[in-house]
């Protein structure tokens, strides 16, 4: 099974490029984030010609999660448990009715910045409550991947220059020490325990010459219960697909999991 995760940076202005991996790569299961369009806005159709059943939480311009899957997908839950007040449109949940079931919740945690705003403090708490979500999942003992960008970039070899980041919210000691406790509740970094590139970036910014200087980052991520990371083949970043057309300033990464 390959599951798959990517940042599409708007899902309808780069739809004949993320079409054009998906015929290309054809993942059993993927999360997109950043779709930014509502539901009824994306392109469900065009991913259901290519065998895939849409889920999809969507939000105008900004944010949006969906998943796509060739198998049937049960308990979809849309939006993050825990603050019914959010209405930012960043999680997405359901199980993969595959022959060997599988949980996947698509994750599009808060960029945090500037530190100073109130932005910081929503990604800190957004994070403990993606936290006590994966504690109630993990009770279950199943199969789990929770998958998506996390916008936090684990250690610095995750970045081409750590000094510049120091100050962001990416690189905050708050940020990882968030994610290195959802780590620790059982999961497995599956590209960090897979990939032989110590630097294995998932971002590049579009300024700055960042892609052909290979100036990037490591912020996309997919975590998995023991009972997926038991399953765990190969993860690799699709680095090839920020040098098309057209490009989103993340790449997929693939995580091949055995059947």
């Amino acid at each position: 099974m390959k599951i798959a995760t990517w940042n599409v940076n708007s899902v309808n202005a780069r739809l004949d490029t993320v079409l054009a991996w998906f015929k290309d790569a054809s993942p059993d299961v993927a999360a997109l984030q950043e779709i930014k369009c509502v539901d009824e806005k994306f392109p469900a159709q065009a991913f259901e010609d290519l065998g895939y059943n849409v889920a999809v939480h969507g939000q105008k311009t900004y944010n949006g999660v969906a998943l796509l899957s060739k198998f049937p997908m049960e308990d979809v839950v849309r939006g993050l448990p825990g603050d019914e007040t959010d209405e930012q449109a960043r999680y997405i949940e359901a199980l993969i009715s595959s022959p060997r079931p599988i949980r996947v919740g698509g994750i599009y945690l808060p960029n945090g910045n500037p530190v100073e705003s109130e932005k910081f403090p929503y990604k800190l708490g957004w994070f403990q409550r993606l936290t006590d979500r994966a504690r109630e999942l993990l009770a279950f003992e199943e199969p789990l991947a929770l998958i998506g960008d996390y916008n936090v970039i684990p250690e610095a070899q995750d970045c081409y220059d750590p000094a510049a980041w120091a100050g962001d919210a990416l690189f905050r000691l708050e940020s990882r020490q968030a994610l290195r406790g959802l780590i620790h509740l059982g999961f497995t970094d599956a590209l960090a325990a897979t990939s032989p590139d110590p630097h294995a970036y998932t971002f590049w910014d579009y300024q700055a010459g960042a892609w052909p200087r290979d100036h990037g980052i490591r912020i996309d991520h997919m975590l998995l219960s023991p009972q997926a990371a038991d399953r765990l083949l190969a993860c690799t970043a699709d680095r090839e697909v920020r040098g098309g057309e057209k490009p989103s300033d993340h790449v997929p990464v693939v995580a091949e999991l055995a059947d």
